[in-house]
């Protein structure tokens, strides 16, 4: 039986997994690596222009098969997996939560305890993150999902760190500061927002003072493309079967 099926169940209400992992990986022994190297030459600040961003090794576009058999797991503790199962998008969608034949997946890294499995927790700059997704898609006739958003939770600290990391390895970003939701939120309110991209993906780190955290976010271009075309395979499908 082919050990890559989508078994698992996310107890997020007490944080730990009722599944079995469906992948055998190694965990990264550097862990604890920033997100790439620093004080090198301004040649090899940017990468070129037509090639996603890249994860600590992961790169977006990536597919779900690559990304289970690869040994690059970048979490906490050492043993960590990754563990799959139907994207939100999907399940709203009415899609099982359970089977390999979805068009969008999610995806953590988890790790087995004596009472079960639990949410790892992903590596960025060298700290733990608060929380972490890997988002993939079939789209436009593929028969194989593609990674098209890698989102972190991480602490403000982190965050200040890893901006300076970012600016070190791919230039000057893009910054600005968006409101909060309140329509009389205080400049002091504001949500620092910085941003590096090229040709076909982008890199979002946006501050929040009211938490004192910050999201990263890898992503893709043309997300929304992306999605409704997920949807508009699935409702296609759904009248083919009907």
């Amino acid at each position: 039986m082919r050990p890559a099926l989508f078994v698992c169940a996310l107890a997020l209400a007490s944080g730990v997994l009722s599944l079995t992992p469906f992948v055998t990986a190694h965990a990264d022994p550097a862990a604890n690596d920033v997100v790439g190297p620093r004080g090198k030459g301004a040649d090899q600040k940017r990468r070129p222009q037509d090639t996603p961003f890249e994860f600590r090794g992961i790169p977006l576009g990536i597919t779900l098969d690559e990304f289970q058999a690869g040994a690059t797991v970048r979490a906490t503790p050492i043993d960590s997996v990754p563990v799959c199962e139907t994207d939100v998008i999907a399940g709203s969608l009415g899609m099982s939560l359970k089977t390999r034949e979805s068009l969008t997946v999610a995806c953590r890294w988890a790790h087995q305890q004596a009472n079960g499995w639990a949410i790892s927790r992903a590596v960025v700059d060298g700290a733990p993150a608060q929380d972490h997704m890997l988002r993939f898609a079939r789209v436009g006739g593929q028969s194989t999902c593609r990674l098209y958003e890698m989102s972190f939770v991480i602490d403000e600290g982190t965050a200040a760190d890893l901006r300076h990391a970012l600016a070190d390895r791919y230039g000057a970003p893009r910054a600005s500061a968006r409101a909060t939701a309140s329509a009389s939120a205080s400049a002091s309110n504001a949500l620092p927002v910085y941003e590096w991209e090229n040709a076909v993906s982008s890199i979002t780190l946006r501050f929040s003072p009211i938490t004192h955290n910050a999201t990263l976010v890898y992503l893709l271009k043309a997300p929304d493309a992306w999605v409704k075309s997920v949807v508009q395979q699935w409702k296609t499908s759904s009248v083919d079967a009907s």
